[in-house]
C-alpha cells in the first residue's frame, strides 16, 4: 500500500472514537521528500523538516534518543498541566488522561530501547523550541487555552512528522519499526488538541489561530539550533 494512502487513512480514522485505542503497524516504504511534505501540510505543519536536522541524526542520534525520551515526559507533564487547568471541561481531562497514559508509556519504551543499546539516560540541556512557542500563547481566557492547547498539537505534529522521517532514514530495522509504531498515537493526539481548541473558540477563529501559530513554527524550525535535539 503507497503510505500517502495509509496516511490519509490514519487520518480518516481519526473522526472515529473506534480508532482511539489503535497503533499503526506498518512497514514502512522509503519515500522521497515530496512525500514528507505531504504528511507535514495533513499535520498542520507549514514546512518539512530540512536536511540539517537528518545530518544531526547521522551525527548525533544518541542524543536524538536521550531527547526523545525527555520529549514524552515532557508532553505527559503538558496534558496533567492542562487538565489541571480547565479542570471544569469533562471531555478534556478524558482526553488528557489518555495522553498523559500513552506519553508515559512511550517514555517507558524509550527508556527500554536505550537500555537494550547501552546508551545512558541522562540531563540534557533542552532545546528552546518548546519555550518559544510557548512564549506566543495569549495572556486572558479563552485565548490563552486556544493557544496551549493549538501549540501542544503542534509539537505533537512536530513529533510525528519528525518520527515519521528517522522510520524512513536510519538504517537500523529495530529504529524504523519503532518509530513507525509511534506514528499514529502522534497524529491521533495532534487531531484532539486542535479539536478540544474549539470547545474555546468558534472553528474559524480556531483555525485561523492555527494558521498563525504554524507560520510561527515553520520559523522556529527553520532557525534551527546546533545541539542535536528532537525539535531542533
Amino acid at each position: 500500500m503507497r503510505f500517502e494512502i495509509l496516511v490519509l487513512r490514519v487520518f480518516e480514522n481519526l473522526r472515529s472514537p473506534l480508532a482511539a485505542g489503535s497503533e499503526a503497524r506498518a512497514e514502512p516504504p522509503r519515500r522521497g521528500r515530496g512525500s514528507v511534505r505531504i504528511i507535514a501540510g495533513m499535520l498542520s505543519l507549514k514546512s518539512a523538516s530540512s536536511e540539517r536536522w537528518i545530518a544531526q541524526v547521522d551525527s548525533h542520534l544518541d542524543e536524538i534518543l536521550i531527547d526523545h525520551a525527555h520529549c514524552e515526559k515532557k508532553a505527559a507533564g503538558t496534558a496533567m498541566n492542562l487538565m489541571f487547568a480547565y479542570v471544569e471541561d469533562e471531555e478534556l481531562c478524558q482526553e488528557m488522561t489518555r495522553i498523559i497514559h500513552e506519553e508515559l508509556a512511550h517514555f517507558h519504551l524509550v527508556l527500554g530501547l536505550l537500555r537494550r543499546r547501552n546508551i545512558r539516560f541522562r540531563r540534557l540541556t533542552p532545546s528552546a523550541y518548546g519555550r518559544k512557542l510557548n512564549d506566543l500563547v495569549r495572556k486572558n481566557e479563552p485565548a490563552r487555552a486556544v493557544d496551549r492547547l493549538l501549540v501542544a498539537g503542534l509539537i505533537e505534529a512536530r513529533s510525528c512528522e519528525r518520527f515519521d522521517l528517522l522510520r524512513q532514514h536510519v538504517p537500523d530495522a529495530e529504529l524504523a519499526e519503532f518509530y513507525g509504531s509511534l506514528f499514529e498515537s502522534e497524529a491521533r493526539h495532534h487531531s484532539t488538541y486542535v479539536r478540544l481548541a474549539r470547545h474555546y473558540a468558534s472553528s474559524e477563529a480556531v483555525d485561523q489561530r492555527l494558521e498563525e501559530l504554524a507560520a510561527e513554527e515553520a520559523r522556529i524550525v527553520a532557525e534551527g539550533e546546533e545541539k542535536p535535539r528532537m525539535h531542533s
